[in-house]
């Protein structure tokens, strides 16, 4: 979300500025201040008694076009004959308050923020309550920091795109590829950013980006700034829109970012019928839609889309856009109002949307130190506990993927040493990926290692690249050959997997593989290959490996990561994590990345994407993940058959149906349940997440196989606990026909939970 390709050299301008300013004090500036300016007093949006659409209107009516135009845009101005402060709208969260964007920076005031896993990692735990935790860690330090003049109200995350194709660059800021996961992160997620416990209030606005089917950076010269994705209805309503449905209606976000790409054709950020039609009005978003950095600069420039830059001002505007990140819409819109080509009314309308969420936040209430966060500050950031929420965040998504012969957890006591070796063994920045901050500090994985035992570190290669010249193999082979066990950590970090690019191989890169096999042959101990990444690899080599018997993924885990890692070896924590990502095997990337179909086509090959889709073998699948423990279901109740009360007269009533409309008198009093009973049959403790998928019947081309819920349990050894799954028929046993409209498969739907599957027909 960069602007366009000055990404890189704006963390860069970040960085100086937070080393130049090197601030120990603020004396922030606050709207509505009438203690300190009573004359403000008398103004209709500083009277708090007053709505939020009554203040905005007053203030709106107060303005000049000039000055209205000057509120289009994220560094929006200030207006000091109404005692409004200039505001910077942009500022990000995606794992933790960040530096990225302008609106927020670090000083020796607050030298640094929590910094969680990259949120790929955070959601392979599955755990919607830790999703809504950490959310309200990284509200409460973005308050503390607000308040003393470091940050801004407004953060531009989360990042809840469909992790479509594995070799895109920015899969690591996402859930991963399932709908119901990403929606129900999405709605956790912001639900802890933004929830204060008082209606219609906001702690901090989140953002859920970016809107929509935007998964292509650049790949092969395809450049997200003119891409144009070709998506059906079906795979629209079906895989990209349920994440920002949700996001809105379930979570209440008070912001939708368009995206940089078109959407068959039209720019995301000049469909009308993709902002007004569908998340204002059918989705009722309470809040305002802004875009992407410069993509109303780039939908004129890049992709020609209007004659004029008035007519892309316009067109913008007039579809529902309320908020320009960049200054096209303050350079061109002035004109476009005197041409004719949008209206004052149009533009009075857009800063409303943005002016309430402001006021929501209490922006234009005076000084916040005296409202409902005013006692935060410096001393609530990096705290003990958000620490080791970071921390338990990673245990929680950390994914064992192969333990043989039970070789992990590691026996720490009988250890006289382990060898560390990778070119992601002894990281810090690697590992808090990108949209990052400065972070409390760093436990990396070799400190975390050798917390536990004593350690031999070598790095095998000087970089994730593993060029040729880079290798370091002798020392590394040396260092195995001595050690009791072998901990190799490889993977990537943001010079192999980034915003604004995407991969090309799904393999290792460089001469990581020959590193990994080369030490596993004279490794005196057990080898754990341990892959640090955002995106899948194809590690065929190492699943199939008797020289290798344990495999794990960590993600970009976030500043605590390494200690993580460790608690996961040595078994102080039991694993529990579960891929939230299809691994595919080199071969998929035969298949284009910016062809969007989810579906495969037989007729020529094409296999499908997603785990829902897919008709290949994948190296690791979604779900995947083992414990130290075994884990058994039984089920306990389920339907066998239920029956859809149709009204008389329905067509379906005498004519054979392969589904019906979800909606409608039929879909009353359609909730049913499923009930199971989990076993820890194991000597460990541990938390179980419990999958409950279906397949529906082979109709409108449905899914092969659909997440429909997922629930957590924490069980001792031989514990026992029951899950419930309260499903509703036309919601999660429904499924999207070719016209995108939903429908209930009728059939026989088939339930998995592990290997237990139960067939359930559903009957007219």
């Amino acid at each position: 979300m960069a602007s366009k390709c000055h990404f890189t050299l704006l963390c860069f301008l970040c960085f100086l500025f937070l080393i130049a300013t090197s601030v120990t004090a603020q004396n922030p500036t606050f709207a509505c201040d009438t203690k300190s300016t009573p004359s403000l007093a008398g103004f209709g949006f500083c009277n708090s008694s007053l709505s939020f659409s009554d203040r905005a209107s007053d203030l709106v009516k107060r303005l000049t076009l000039q000055e209205k135009i000057g509120f289009l845009v994220n560094k929006a101005i200030a207006v000091s004959r109404l005692g409004i402060p200039t505001y910077e709208w942009w500022s990000e969260a995606l794992h933790g308050v960040s530096y990225v964007g302008p609106g927020t920076h670090f000083s020796t005031l607050v030298p640094g923020a929590t910094s969680f896993p990259m949120p790929i990692l955070t959601a392979a735990s599955f755990n919607s309550s830790l999703f809504e935790a950490i959310g309200r860690v990284v509200s409460t330090e973005a308050r503390a920091m607000y308040n003393v003049g470091l940050a801004g109200l407004t953060f531009w995350s989360p990042n809840i795109n469909i992790f479509r194709d594995p070799r895109w660059g920015r899969g690591q800021e996402t859930p991963g590829e399932d709908p119901l996961l990403a929606s129900k992160y999405a709605t956790g997620y912001v639900k802890g950013l933004q929830e204060t416990g008082q209606p219609d209030t906001l702690k901090v606005a989140a953002c859920c980006k970016h809107y929509t089917a935007y998964d292509v950076d650049n790949w092969k010269g395809v450049q997200r700034y003119t891409f144009n994705a070709i998506v059906s209805q079906q795979d629209l309503d079906d895989t990209f829109q349920p994440p920002f449905k949700s996001c809105v209606i379930d979570g209440n976000v008070a912001s939708v970012m368009c995206s940089y790409n078109q959407v068959n054709g039209k720019p995301t950020c000049a469909d009308k019928d993709l902002l007004s039609g569908v998340i204002r009005g059918d989705w009722k978003l309470n809040g305002y839609i802004v875009s992407d950095c410069d993509s109303v600069d780039v939908l004129y420039n890049n992709q020609h889309y209007t004659k004029t830059p008035e007519d892309a001002a316009a067109i913008t505007i007039k579809s529902g856009l309320d908020l320009d990140c960049g200054n096209f819409l303050g350079q061109h819109t002035l004109a476009a109002v005197q041409g004719g080509k949008v209206s004052e009314a149009d533009v009075d309308n857009a800063i409303t949307n943005n002016f309430i969420v402001q006021m929501r936040l209490g922006f234009f209430d005076g000084d916040p130190r005296n409202h409902q966060y005013g006692a935060l500050g410096p001393k609530d950031v990096c705290t003990t506990a958000n620490q080791e929420l970071a921390r338990e965040a990673a245990r929680q998504g950390i994914v064992l993927l192969k333990n043989d012969n039970d070789v992990l957890p590691l026996p720490g006591k009988s250890l006289k040493s382990v060898a560390v070796i990778g070119p992601n063994a002894n990281v810090t920045h690697t590992m808090i990926g990108n949209y990052e901050g400065t972070p409390c500090s760093y436990i990396t994985p070799l400190q975390g290692l050798a917390s536990y035992v004593s350690t031999v570190y070598q790095p095998g290669c000087t970089n994730v690249g593993c060029s040729g010249n880079s290798l370091q193999l002798d020392n590394a082979k040396s260092a195995a050959s001595q050690a009791d066990a072998t901990v190799l950590i490889v993977g990537a970090d943001q010079t192999v997997e980034r915003e604004s690019l995407d991969r090309v191989s799904l393999l290792l890169p460089g001469q990581q593989t020959t590193l990994i096999t080369e030490v596993a042959k004279v490794s005196k101990g057990p080898v754990i290959l341990v892959i640090m990444s955002g995106g899948p690899f194809d590690i065929s080599f190492a699943k199939t490996s008797s020289k290798i018997p344990a495999i794990l993924w960590i993600g970009y885990p976030g500043e605590k990561g390494g200690g993580a890692l460790a608690d996961v070896l040595f078994g102080s924590f039991n694993p529990c994590g579960r891929l939230p990502v299809t691994w595919y095997p080199e071969s998929f990337t035969s298949v284009p990345m910016t062809d969007m179909r989810m579906r495969p086509d037989s007729s020529n090959g094409y296999p499908g994407r997603t785990y829902r889709f897919y008709t290949g073998t994948p190296v690791y699948s979604f779900g995947d993940g083992l414990s130290y423990t075994t884990y058994k279901h039984r089920l306990v109740q389920a339907p066998k058959t239920i029956y859809i009360p149709l009204e008389e007269g329905h067509t379906c009533s005498s004519e054979q149906c392969k589904s019906v409309n979800a909606f409608g008198n039929h879909c009353q009093n359609a909730a049913f349940q499923i009930q199971l009973r989990v076993q820890n049959s194991g000597a460990m403790s541990g938390a179980h997440t419990v999958f409950l998928f279906t397949t529906p019947p082979t109709v409108h081309n449905a899914p092969q196989k659909h997440l429909l819920g997922f629930e957590r349990v924490y069980l001792g050894p031989g514990g026992v606990g029951d899950v419930t799954f309260k499903l509703d028929v036309c919601k999660d046993l429904s499924v999207v026909d070719e016209t995108g409209s939903r429908k209930v498969a009728l059939g026989a739907h088939t339930l998995h939970v592990g290997t237990l599957k139960h067939s359930l027909t559903l009957r007219v």
